[in-house]
């Protein structure tokens, strides 16, 4: 099998068009995006002669707990692309003095593939990069199907907020309205106490996407004022969640879910055929996601697992990472 970096946007985006198990992590403009970031990046094909089979973005992390190589979400594609592309990020991780390379596929959380990453060498990361499991929904059906099909209470709450005539839901794609959506988001981080994206971050992300219409910012106004918003993208046939926000003392309005439903409906008007609300949890759980799993599963759909993300230690500087990691997971209570 040969391992080429890819140049041409259309060829990779063409690519995963056709892959059904894939995030927008893998996709042309999260690339991007990370260049904006200033983090380096590769953009590797595997081909099995003339068929480009498999595809996985690497980018270089550069981070106070050492330097390593992610592949956000990746390989996508046949799985015997993996094996192929260890060779050449051996190369690139020595080139590029990095300790170790960290991935997760969003492939079937099972024995086949945890045994596949074994025995080539893996070990099971102690934090990890992405979501390792989702919330999704099929959003083929009819509009009034798939309200229907939501929990009674989610169903009651948008059609009461769409009565409202204080609730108000409107779309932006302006980049300085990413502005907007962050004081919201730092009201909710004093309350929750995560730790947050920059501004840089989002306005990137934002822009990355934005060049080809793959995202929109969401609001919900209550009584003229914004209390509530998201990041959604639009990217190969799928929308995603990506972040929310809410002013906490509105968490009894039902402006949020209104502000979901129009999203999703958004995204079937795109063309979209699923819904990813990314990121899952045990409902049941002490987890800080809880709550907003809960959230997410009174809209239909059901979890997807994926395999936990993995870790090929490359030297010995991998260990000082790993204990420091291990450490702040502990910390934050995931």
């Amino acid at each position: 099998m040969r391992i080429t970096e890819i140049e041409e946007k259309s060829t990779w985006e063409d690519f995963l068009l056709n892959i059904q198990e894939k995030t927008f992590l893998q996709s042309w403009n999260w690339g991007e995006f990370n260049k904006m970031m200033g983090n380096k990046i590769w953009r590797l094909g595997a081909y099995d002669g003339n068929k480009l089979v498999s595809v996985t973005l690497v980018v270089r992390v550069t981070a106070r707990r050492g330097r390593f190589l992610l592949c956000p979400h990746g390989p996508a594609g046949k799985k015997e692309g993996l094996i192929a592309f260890l060779d050449e990020l051996k190369k690139i991780a020595k080139k590029e003095n990095c300790s170790f390379v960290r991935m997760g596929p969003i492939w079937q959380r099972n024995e086949e593939n945890n045994s596949l990453f074994k025995k080539l060498g893996f070990k099971k990361a102690p934090i990890h990069a992405h979501p390792e499991a989702s919330w999704k929904l099929d959003i083929t059906p009819k509009e009034d199907e798939l309200l229907m099909d939501m929990r009674k209470t989610t169903r009651y709450l948008i059609r009461q907020a769409q009565k409202n005539t204080d609730i108000e839901i409107f779309q932006s794609s302006k980049i300085e309205d990413v502005e907007t959506f962050n004081k919201l988001y730092w009201e909710v981080v004093k309350t929750q106490h995560f730790v947050p994206f920059s501004l840089d971050y989002l306005k990137s992300e934002f822009s990355a996407f934005n060049s080809d219409k793959q995202i929109s910012l969401f609001f919900g106004k209550y009584k003229g004022e914004v209390v509530a918003s998201a990041f959604i993208l639009f990217w190969s046939g799928i929308g995603f969640y990506h972040h929310a926000a809410l002013l906490p003392e509105y968490h009894k309005t039902p402006v949020s879910y209104l502000l979901q439903w129009e999203a999703i409906k958004e995204a079937k008007k795109r063309g979209c055929s699923l819904y990813d609300f990314w990121g899952y949890v045990d409902p049941k759980s002490k987890h800080p996601w809880a709550g907003p799993t809960l959230f997410k599963m009174g809209f239909g759909g059901k979890p997807y697992f994926y395999i936990k993300t993995q870790d090929l230690p490359l030297s010995l500087k991998y260990w000082p990472t790993y204990i420091f990691e291990k450490l702040r997971k502990s910390k934050r209570g995931l």
